[in-house]
This record gives structure tokens, C-alpha cells and sequence, in this order.
């Protein structure tokens, strides 16, 4: 055999392995490129841009489709939001939440969170809680059991002291009923219809020595002597009066009973009227002006000054670092038992708003060719590269079929 044929035996081999692998190789490069199109005036070369850049919207679209069709499908979802919402990392999130919020209230310099407070307290007490109080004093069980305990041990043991009494006792005397005011209500009290009262009322009730003085001399007479110095002489009179009183000892009387005076003292059945009556007197309160009051208060306080303390007061509480275990895990339960009856209704109405089809299809359309390429080729690669060997390989073995074929003949 002679070198011409030798030539002519091995180029077909030669040749097809050459022409199959990169044929291939240009075909798989023609998937992605060129990236843009390639114009001559105002017409584009044919297979420009590549197959993939040319239809990515559509490539867009069937991905969209397959991966909601086949794989985001509702109940994959709600499998899905089942073991990202499973009990212990919902308590656990929750716990690293409230940790991270009690560690922002610790900082002391964190002057936007004590406004945040100061303006949740001062918005529920002035806005928020006059109308709750104003809605629920229309109940007849409105703060019944809070106004029974103050009345049995707050207003029930109130008594008091000497000294109190001594002072309560001189302020009646000295400024309630002082001896003019005591003259004037004299005057007022003794009219003529209460004199003939008075002188009938003595004359018929009295007895023995009294009823020959009751119907002799008559209680009239002294009565009208008696209111006509009350007015004629009004110093002589309140001098009389404060005389009197000194020596009746009425300041020493008053203040004993108000020191012994206390609600104890009364019958059983009038502490019970007194109890409800002050219970019914709250609730009329609170229904009238209760609204009023509560902003009144809400406006008067300092809630700057008074969040501080509170949150001062939470930065060196114990209890609440050690609660956040337990109120993290009851929160998680309360959350399970709620995604228990309502995760399907959840997940559909969270399919729509999400808009997961559009936001792949937006994705996919706004990545360059040249990352989808780069993408593909990393999961591919092998493959591709396999497919591009396997037509060197078939080049080969067709060319060999042809050498074969050129030597049988």
C-alpha cells in the first residue's frame, strides 16, 4: 500500500472526528451566542442573536410554568411553610426577636425607643382607654370586684388620728360653723311657725313640775325673745355663741367622735347600701366624665419621664430575661395552632400577592445571555462537553465506515 492510499484511508476518519466534535461544539455555542444580534443595514444575519438569547422571554415564561406547575404548586408551599414555621424555630426566632428588643431597651443611650414608649403610653391613656372605660361603664359588672375590694379594705379602714381629728374639729367649728354662721342658722331655724311648734310640742309632752312651767310661762315667749336678740344684737349674740361653745366643750366632743367615727361601726346592712352606692357612683363617674378625666390625665403626666423609669426598672428586672423561654414558646404555640386551621387559606392568598410566576419570569428576562450561558454551562458542563466528544467520536467512526467501504471497493 502506497502513501496515497494511506492518505486516502485515513482522512475520512481524520476528517469526520474533526468536523463532528466541532460541529458540536459550535452548535452548543450557537445555543447562547452571538448575545446580541448581528445587523448588515437593517437586516439581522440569520442565527443572531443565539437560540437562547432570541427566545427568553419565552424561555422566561416555560420556566415560569414548569417551576409553579410542577414544583412551587400550593401544597408544596404549605409543605414548605409547615417546616420553615415548624414550633421550635418559630420559638426560636421569636425568642431571638424579643432578646434583641429587650437588649435595645438595656441600651441606655437609646433615646428613639423611650419616645416610641412615651408615645404608646401616652396615646393608649389619653385616646385608647377613655373610650374603653366609657364602653364598658355601661356594664352593671364594671369594675365591680376592683371598687368591693377598695370600699372592704381601703375605705373601711379609714380612721382618724388625733391629731387629724383635733384639726377636723377646729375647721367645723372655725370655718363650717363658725358662732355668726351658728346665729344666722338660729334665726333661719327659728321661725314663727317652728315656735308654735316647739310651744305646743312642750306644753303636750311635758309632765309634773315642767307641765306647770310648759303651760304657765309657755316656751313662746323665750323662743321669740331669744331670735329677736339674734338679730337686734349680732355682736353680743356670736360673742354668747363662742362663749357657749368653749364651755360646752364642743371642739373636745367633736373631735373624739371623729377620731372613734369610722364605717366599721355602722350595721351590716348600711355598709352593704354604702358599698353599693359607692360602686354605682363610679360607674355614673366614669360613664359622664370619665373621658374627660382620663385626659385630663393622660395630658398632665410626663410619659418622657415616666417611660424612662420604666424602661429603667425593665433593664435591671431578672424576671423578664428569664420569661423569654416561656412567653417565646407560648407565642409559638399560639402561631401553630393558628397555621393549623388557616395555612391553606394563608398560602392562597399569599400565591397571588407574591406573584411568584411574574417574579421568575421578570428574573429570567432581566439576566444576560452571558450568566445564563455561564449558568448552564456550570450544571451542564460535563454534558455538554460529552456531547461535544461524542461527535468527534461518530466523525470518526463514520469516517472509518467510509475508509472501509473505499478499501472493499
Amino acid at each position: 500500500m502506497d502513501g496515497s492510499t494511506v492518505w486516502v484511508l485515513a482522512v475520512p476518519p481524520v476528517a469526520g472526528g474533526v468536523i463532528g466534535y466541532f460541529t458540536n461544539d459550535l452548535a452548543i455555542k450557537m445555543l447562547f451566542r452571538p448575545y446580541r444580534a448581528i445587523k448588515i443595514g437593517q437586516r439581522s444575519l440569520p442565527f443572531t442573536p443565539g437560540l437562547i438569547p432570541r427566545n427568553q422571554d419565552r424561555l422566561a415564561n416555560r420556566i415560569s410554568d414548569t417551576i409553579m406547575g410542577s414544583l412551587l404548586t400550593p401544597e408544596e408551599l404549605q409543605a414548605l411553610a409547615r417546616r420553615l414555621l415548624d414550633p421550635e424555630r418559630v420559638q426560636g426566632a421569636l425568642k431571638w426577636l424579643l432578646q434583641m428588643a429587650l437588649d435595645q431597651i438595656k441600651a441606655e443611650t437609646d433615646q428613639k425607643a423611650t419616645q416610641v414608649f412615651a408615645h404608646i403610653l401616652r396615646d393608649f391613656v389619653s385616646q385608647s382607654l377613655p373610650r374603653l372605660t366609657s364602653t364598658l361603664a355601661r356594664r352593671e359588672d364594671f369594675l365591680q370586684t376592683q371598687l368591693n375590694q377598695i370600699f372592704d379594705q381601703v375605705l373601711l379602714e379609714i380612721q382618724l388620728s388625733e391629731a387629724q381629728a383635733q384639726n377636723l374639729a377646729n375647721w367645723v367649728i372655725d370655718v363650717v360653723f363658725p358662732p355668726d354662721a351658728l346665729r344666722v342658722a338660729l334665726i333661719d331655724f327659728l321661725t314663727d311657725r317652728n315656735i308654735e311648734v316647739l310651744d305646743e310640742g312642750f306644753r303636750e309632752k311635758t309632765s309634773g313640775t315642767y307641765w306647770v312651767v310648759a303651760n304657765l310661762l309657755g316656751a313662746r315667749n323665750a323662743l321669740t325673745r331669744f331670735r329677736t336678740f339674734c338679730i337686734e344684737e349680732r355682736e353680743a349674740c356670736n360673742v354668747r355663741l363662742a362663749e357657749l361653745i368653749v364651755a360646752l366643750g364642743i371642739k373636745v366632743r367633736l373631735a373624739e367622735w371623729f377620731s372613734s367615727a369610722s364605717l366599721q361601726s355602722l350595721p351590716v346592712s348600711t355598709v352593704r347600701q354604702l358599698r353599693a352606692t359607692f360602686r354605682d357612683s363610679v360607674r355614673s363617674y366614669f360613664q359622664d366624665k370619665g373621658a374627660d378625666f382620663l385626659q385630663n390625665l393622660g395630658s398632665s403626666v410626663d410619659w418622657d419621664e415616666v417611660t424612662s423609669l420604666i424602661l429603667s426598672r425593665l433593664r435591671m428586672s431578672e424576671a423578664v430575661a428569664t420569661s423569654l423561654d416561656v412567653i417565646s414558646e407560648e407565642l409559638a404555640l399560639i402561631l401553630e395552632r393558628y397555621l393549623e386551621r388557616d395555612l391553606e387559606v394563608i398560602v392562597a392568598k399569599a400565591i397571588p400577592i407574591l406573584n411568584l410566576d411574574q417574579v421568575i419570569v421578570d428574573r429570567v428576562k432581566r439576566t444576560p445571555p452571558q450568566d445564563l450561558e455561564a449558568a448552564i454551562q456550570g450544571i451542564v458542563k460535563t454534558e455538554l462537553q460529552a456531547i461535544v466528544t461524542l461527535g468527534g467520536v461518530l466523525g470518526v467512526v463514520i469516517g472509518l465506515l467510509q475508509s472501509v467501504i473505499l478499501v472493499l471497493r
